[in-house]
């Protein structure tokens, strides 16, 4: 009998401004609908400035069969600190929160408890600081959150901005292992995996992936990383 799977992707928007210095939000959302995902966790979906209007409009991903789970703000913003989440409609969600983060940069996280056919699943998108520091402190800040939340698998999902050796924030992100996922940056040559994905250890990978083909190759400096999870044996 075949396995359910769950398809989590992550992209980094960039605002939905690509390589070639235009802002198509159209071209993302190519993007995104590509994956074939279930859950897309997105950073920088919203404009820089306040009151950080959405880059991606809300119309244009609703339109696409997508729904937007709560973390945008009053004027318009899609997100919470430029994180959002979209699911496939056959998804239930449970429960959505905003979580603040330490460090010198205004950084924050978003969390979504929802019903899937891998059962109850916790998701957690993030974008971390640029000082290692400071990234391994919301490592372990996201997940002494969750340890006080109602036990359930968990993936945490975002850019991590780690460019060097894994063992820092493997070190950091304990009770969760991270999926060998590709390199996502820079999108015309992916060296670091800076867009990855970890889950806990009642999930498995099956199958990982980065979209190289157009226009993801110009619709970002980063390109959309995926997994493919099941149920641990």
């Amino acid at each position: 009998m075949k396995m359910p799977r769950l398809r989590i992707a992550t992209y980094n928007l960039q605002k939905c401004v690509g390589l070639d210095m235009r802002r198509r939000p159209d071209r993302s959302l190519q993007v995104i609908n590509s994956l074939g995902a279930d859950i897309v966790v997105l950073q920088e979906v919203d404009k820089r400035l306040p009151p950080r209007p959405a880059a991606l409009p809300h119309d244009l991903v609703e339109r696409d069969g997508w729904k937007i789970l709560p973390f945008g703000a009053p004027g318009g913003s899609l997100g919470w600190h430029g994180n959002a989440m979209l699911v496939r409609a056959d998804l239930s969600v449970l429960h959505t929160q905003h979580l603040d983060l330490p460090g010198l940069e205004p950084r924050g996280a978003i969390l979504a408890e929802m019903k899937t056919r891998l059962g109850p699943l916790r998701v957690v998108g993030v974008h971390l600081g640029l000082v290692r520091r400071y990234r391994l402190l919301q490592i372990k800040a996201v997940l002494r959150h969750v340890a006080r939340r109602p036990s359930m698998p968990l993936i945490l999902a975002g850019d991590f901005n780690e460019w060097g050796n894994r063992a820092a924030i493997d070190s950091a992100a304990r009770g969760v292992s991270f999926a060998l996922t590709p390199p996502s940056y820079p999108a015309p040559r992916p060296l670091a995996r800076l867009d990855r994905i970890a889950h806990s250890a009642t999930l498995a990978t099956v199958a990982t992936g980065t979209l190289r083909e157009k226009p993801a190759h110009i619709a970002s400096d980063h390109l959309p990383v995926w997994a493919d999870l099941e149920q641990s044996q």
